[in-house]
């Protein structure tokens, strides 16, 4: 049996290239990654999410995460984790419910590596999604601030995709 893969959480604000950069790096090391569900939700459910779904979205997420981790390699690139949904919902509902609390807390325990991508490139209107540039300025400063207050260590990596996936190599190594 094969050791578990190491999780790497990619964290950002909406077009911060997240999942550029996860599907780069499970290509990279030829390995999988698990999309960011709260696309397919809104996709799905055409509509933005509301402080009850939050919990829902950051459970279905760390679902798929578990039933991936099996077949990863190494390395199991996750695009967001509850604690980008915790943000989130600090910043559009006021708060968040205990157990998307709970889930978010245990990130230190979850995730081998954090990943965040700076919000350095053209930002791009996502459809359904509500963010805009300058609630993305927002959601970045409050994201570090929830991970310097929780002593999560981070690598901020910034550029074009190329320089990003050059910025993780050298760091997984």
């Amino acid at each position: 049996m094969s050791a578990a893969p190491l999780r790497v959480a990619v964290l950002g604000t909406t077009s911060s290239g997240k999942s550029t950069l996860a599907a780069a790096l499970a290509e990279h090391y030829q390995t999988l990654w698990v999309p960011e569900y709260l696309r397919e939700f809104v996709d799905t459910e055409e509509r933005v999410p509301v402080a009850e779904d939050q919990f829902h979205i950051a459970a279905t997420q760390r679902d798929r995460e578990d039933a991936a981790a099996p077949r990863a390699h190494q390395y199991l690139f996750c695009d967001t984790a509850p604690l980008m949904t915790l943000v989130y919902g600090r910043h559009y509902f006021g708060g968040f419910d205990q157990q998307l609390g709970a889930l978010a807390a245990s990130h230190r325990q979850d995730y081998a590596i954090t990943l965040v991508t700076a919000p350095d490139i053209p930002w791009v209107e996502e459809g359904l999604h509500r963010e805009s540039e300058e609630v993305s300025v927002i959601i970045d400063r409050m994201l570090l601030d929830e991970l310097a207050a929780r002593g999560i260590p981070y690598l901020l990596v910034s550029g074009d995709p190329a320089e990003r996936l050059s910025q993780v190599e050298r760091h997984l190594r």
